[in-house]
């Protein structure tokens, strides 16, 4: 992975100055400017009287190979087509020009019925390029935008738009302005899902030429995108990782006086709702909203970094408003936004694992928060043998509740006791998962893989559990307090108060202190959806591999389920790299052969019946 050079000036476009991976970024002229992320055998050409309002330019720009420019600057634009061309065929060979233009349009009337359709016509020269626009068909023919279905026209072949000696193969595209709003603008969401699908088209026909003109075509095409942040990426996410981390939400939602709120509730018969103390904010979150909403990401040239980013930004903005509404009543609407509600299927697992599933033995002893912090210290340690940067710190607090991991910090209630069979478990959830994608995560390029990409919580917590499975410390009684947590999410979410929730809890079997325990995450700062993640993410994981797939993209950083193919894509481009640290625990035989076991085919029965 390497990061872009800042965008320099070439007042002569003979001037073009390479990288010596082919890299270039200059303007030219008044407004012309190139780009080439590395040598590729194609280069994507877009001229424009109107840049601010063109689809075209926004494809362009978005591309890993691009040469755009104003009618003011032909001349310097011809000039540097040339040696551009002059400069691939001579690296490369054969290339591929493809030609993006702005189809004419008439202003649609603002109350108009019908909305324009989405036609895409295509033409191409030479052998090569006339398959490449097949590949582009085929592509485009998927794409649905805003309700609406490309239909796309393959037209004769047709002299290129700009000429560039006998023999080019190019690729002529015209787009429809769908995008234009009739007073004047853009449709932004229009604007943006459009130009996506048209750059997926656009390597889709550079991969079929590559496959043509190459003994070693790309393995995917979207490994042809780019392999380096801009500058303007690695910005945006500076800022947003600064705003991230300018306050620890998890501290701010959770109540610093858990044991004595618990003590006086169960002195006083359980009939009163528990009066809990929160820290103080640190921050002010209508501040930090304008700071995040003050970050430009329109000038990413990369649509893929853009929706993670825009997503991160939107997750950011729902955790500022929890804060704001923190212990008042549109809190648990926000913390619902956030984390949605128990879907009925969960609600139903759950609920089998709380009927068919017993407690279990009572342990055999305990291990306090010394000793587990102890223990912590080791493992940690023990990543750290193999890379230094595993800087996590483990601290024992009194003003926490049980275990929490927050940027790099494992804290431990200086009252927290652990079974001694579930100790390993506790450190595979808590060590091997959160800290290590924590860490994993800080190697990358961009922050947000250390701090998480967009709704990442329920895939992290899924792995946690996964750990404890694979390691063999989910215990009956553990995973009666993971469905008891979703019910509990549950009644709080269709209006049940703090009482009404421990005494279901207590005509499900748990003690009086496990009951208040779960009830109290839930109730925190006025209703916190979350504790359902934990058994939904288990499962989900749980269908992922018994269905094959593979385990080390969980490890990279922190990210969400639906995030994997962004994460694959990233990793064909190169813009991520394989996770620094792996779970210690996936080298053990005993964890080897459950996961094996795994992949012949498990059912949810089967959680019904755990040793």
């Amino acid at each position: 992975m390497s990061v872009r050079a800042r965008l320099e000036v070439a007042e002569n476009s003979n001037e073009l100055r390479f990288g010596p991976r082919g890299e270039l970024r200059e303007t030219f002229g008044t407004s012309g400017r190139v780009h080439l992320d590395r040598w590729l055998p194609f280069l994507v050409l877009h001229r424009s009287e109107d840049p601010d309002d063109s689809i075209g330019r926004r494809v362009a720009t978005n591309s890993p190979a691009y040469l755009i420019w104003s009618p003011d600057d032909d001349v310097e634009a011809r000039s540097a087509l040339d040696i551009l061309v002059a400069r691939l065929r001579a690296e490369l060979g054969p290339i591929l020009l493809i030609h993006v233009e702005d189809a004419p349009t008439e202003p649609a009337k603002e109350d108009s019925p019908q909305l324009p359709d989405l036609e895409i016509q295509v033409r191409a020269s030479g052998t090569k390029g006339r398959a490449a626009a097949e590949a582009f068909a085929k592509s485009a023919r998927t794409i649905c935008v805003d309700l609406r279905s490309a239909e796309v026209t393959l037209k004769p072949p047709a002299a290129a738009p700009v000429a560039v000696g006998d023999g080019a193969d190019s690729l002529s595209v015209s787009l429809p302005q769908i995008h234009l709003m009739p007073g004047g603008g853009v449709y932004p969401q229009l604007t943006h899902d459009l130009a996506a699908a048209l750059i997926d088209a656009l390597l889709c026909a550079a991969a079929d030429f590559i496959g043509q003109t190459s003994a070693d075509p790309p393995p995917h095409f979207r490994s042809l995108g780019r392999s380096a942040f801009l500058a303007a990426a690695l910005h945006a996410d500076k800022k947003l990782d600064t705003i991230a981390g300018s306050f620890d939400f998890l501290l701010s939602i959770s109540p610093i006086n858990v044991a004595e709120a618990m003590a006086r509730f169960l002195d006083e018969g359980g009939e009163r709702t528990p009066d809990f103390r929160y820290r103080p904010l640190t921050v002010d979150p209508d501040t930090l909203k304008r700071d995040l909403y003050a970050i430009d990401l329109s000038h990413l040239e990369d649509m893929l970094l853009e929706r993670l980013l825009c997503e991160k930004r939107r997750e950011i903005d729902t955790r500022l408003t929890m804060l704001a509404t923190r212990n008042t009543s549109g809190f648990r609407p926000a913390s619902m936004l956030l984390y949605g509600t128990v879907p009925p299927r969960l609600l139903e697992q759950a609920r089998a694992i709380l009927e068919n599933v017993s407690p279990g033995p009572k342990p055999d002893g305990f291990h306090d928060a010394g000793a587990i912090a102890a223990a912590a210290n080791a493992l940690v340690d023990r990543y750290r043998s193999v890379d230094h940067r595993f800087e996590a710190r483990v601290e024992v607090r009194d003003d926490v509740f049980g275990l929490l991991v927050s940027n790099g910090r494992l804290m431990i209630a200086s009252n927290s006791s652990v079974a001694r069979k579930r100790l390993d478990a506790l450190l595979a959830h808590e060590v091997s998962v959160h800290l290590l994608t924590y860490f994993n995560g800080a190697t990358q390029g961009l922050t947000i893989f250390r701090t998480g990409l967009a709704n990442y919580e329920g895939l992290q917590e899924g792995l946690g559990v996964f750990s404890e499975w694979a390691v063999g410390g989910l215990t009956p009684a553990r995973l009666r307090l993971l469905a008891a947590r979703v019910v509990a999410v549950d009644a709080m979410t269709d209006g049940a108060e703090f009482v009404d929730v421990f005494r279901m809890l207590r005509d499900l079997g748990f003690r009086a202190e496990g009951a208040f325990g779960i009830v109290a995450r839930v109730f925190r700062s006025g209703g916190l959806a979350k504790d359902a993640i934990y058994l939904k993410g288990f499962l989900e994981v749980i269908d992922r591999v018994a269905l094959g797939a593979p385990l080390t993209p969980f490890w990279l950083g922190k990210i969400s389920s639906e995030h994997i193919a962004a994460v694959e894509e990233l990793l064909q481009r190169g813009l991520l790299h394989e996770p620094a640290f792996e779970p210690e625990f996936l080298s053990r035989d005993d964890v080897k052969n459950r996961i094996h076991g795994l992949r012949g085919g498990i059912s949810f029965d089967r959680f019904l019946n755990l040793e």
